[in-house]
């Protein structure tokens, strides 16, 4: 795998691990937590719970796997990209409408992105 498609694949999972990660189980949350936020290897993550490399590589793919199945279901990230996409074509073209009406526009924007 190329570290372009890893780094790819890491975005992805803490994006939704962002939207998803109440629904995972304690142990999920705190592996993922290690592994994808704090860069801890697979060896440090299973030397500080004193279980093998092999059992926490097992959970941090359950947990990548159940959160890729919440995402097929509830398409939070798949909404909120959208949603980033739309903002951004509202604000371009409000360079078009006069000052008090490009402003109102703006402050639309601001409030539906501060719903995220």
């Amino acid at each position: 795998m190329s570290e372009e498609s890893v780094l790819q694949k890491t975005n992805r999972i803490n994006l939704l691990f962002d939207f998803y990660e109440r629904l995972l189980t304690e142990k999920q949350q705190v592996f993922m937590k290690h592994y994808f936020h704090d860069d801890y290897s697979l060896g440090e993550i299973a030397t500080e719970f004193n279980i093998s490399r092999q059992a926490v590589y097992e959970h941090i793919k359950r947990a990548e796997s159940v959160l890729e199945e919440y995402e097929s279901k509830l398409n939070l990230l798949v909404k909120h990209e959208e949603r980033g996409r739309l903002l951004e074509r509202m604000t371009a073209l409000a360079d078009a409408l006069p000052d008090d009406e490009k402003r109102q526009l703006l402050e639309l924007a601001d409030r539906l992105q501060t719903l995220d």
